[in-house]
């Protein structure tokens, strides 16, 4: 038996696997209760994951720019529109930032990656949650759309002044121009391993329900603020067991001898304790 998994975006991965079109699903936007019990689906964490605001700023180095959430949701809602505004030079003391107009970039597919982002700016500004608020796929303000997040990452390539959201993993695979992000206490920290591992830290998986846990903006001044769970969505009726069977193997020997090429691709492995709750979830299949 092979695997062939696509990255189709969560809102494409959840769609599939509860057409029972494909053996399991992945989201970064964790489903509520009651879509998994009327879709008879059982979630769970794979593993942790962070986003980066990557931008296109000429002769500017990577994470030499600093932003905060109240000003990126402000580029996103149209109020902030050019790089030497004066919230951005605030928090940019000593360099020289260009009288160019920011382009911000979003994914026009319905995207967990979105879920995530527009999670964390509606819990750091009032202003876009009452107007535009969290979900895979929402009603830009301002900017333009692009698809998947190589759409992303390619628009932002080729448009001096553009700003855009994307997947840690991929912007440094990509060798993507990333910015520092003000956490939850103040502190402006680069997008490493470490503040992705700090923010995941503060997790409580023993009250999620359905291992939902929101992860952005947790408090920690070494926090990446932007961090979220990528969840696996299997079906507790599948429509061939063989392969039910065959996609718990593969998962349970992830977490045995994945952890290593995890972290190599700037994610997070589960804590062994968060393991073993989802082992003992998988035990519940089928009865």
């Amino acid at each position: 038996m092979t695997l062939n998994y696509q990255g189709v975006g969560s809102g494409a991965g959840q769609k599939l696997v509860i057409q029972r079109t494909v053996d399991f699903g992945a989201s970064d936007a964790p489903m509520s209760a009651d879509k998994l019990a009327s879709a008879k689906l059982l979630q769970f964490p794979a593993v942790m994951g962070a986003v980066d605001i990557a931008i296109n700023l000429p002769g500017v180095a990577t994470d030499a720019v600093r932003l905060s959430g109240k000003v990126i949701a402000g580029i996103y809602l149209g109020t902030i529109t050019n790089w030497n505004d004066p919230a951005i030079a605030k928090l940019n003391p000593g360099i020289k930032l260009p009288d160019l107009a920011i382009a911000p970039v979003y994914r026009a597919d319905g995207s967990g990656t979105t879920y995530v982002f527009t999670s964390y700016l509606s819990k750091v500004s009032p202003d876009f949650q009452s107007k535009v608020g969290a979900d895979k796929a929402v009603s830009w303000p301002a900017g333009t759309g692009a698809k998947g997040t190589a759409g992303v990452a390619g628009a932002v390539k080729n448009t001096p002044g553009a700003l855009g959201y994307v997947e840690s993993a991929y912007a440094t695979l990509n060798h993507l121009t990333t910015t520092e992000l003000e956490t939850h206490d103040g502190k402006f920290i680069k997008p490493t391993l470490a503040s992705f591992a700090a923010a995941a830290a503060g997790a409580d998986w023993k009250t999620a329900k359905d291992f939902a846990v929101d992860l952005n903006d947790q408090p920690g001044a070494n926090a990446w603020p932007i961090v979220s769970a990528t969840f696996v969505l299997l079906p507790t009726n599948p429509t061939d067991a063989a392969h039910g069977a065959a996609v718990i193997k593969f998962f349970s020997w992830a977490f045995a001898n994945g952890d290593a090429t995890a972290k190599d691709l700037q994610y997070v492995p589960l804590p062994a304790t968060v393991k073993s709750q989802v082992r003992k979830a998988w035990k519940t299949l089928g009865k």
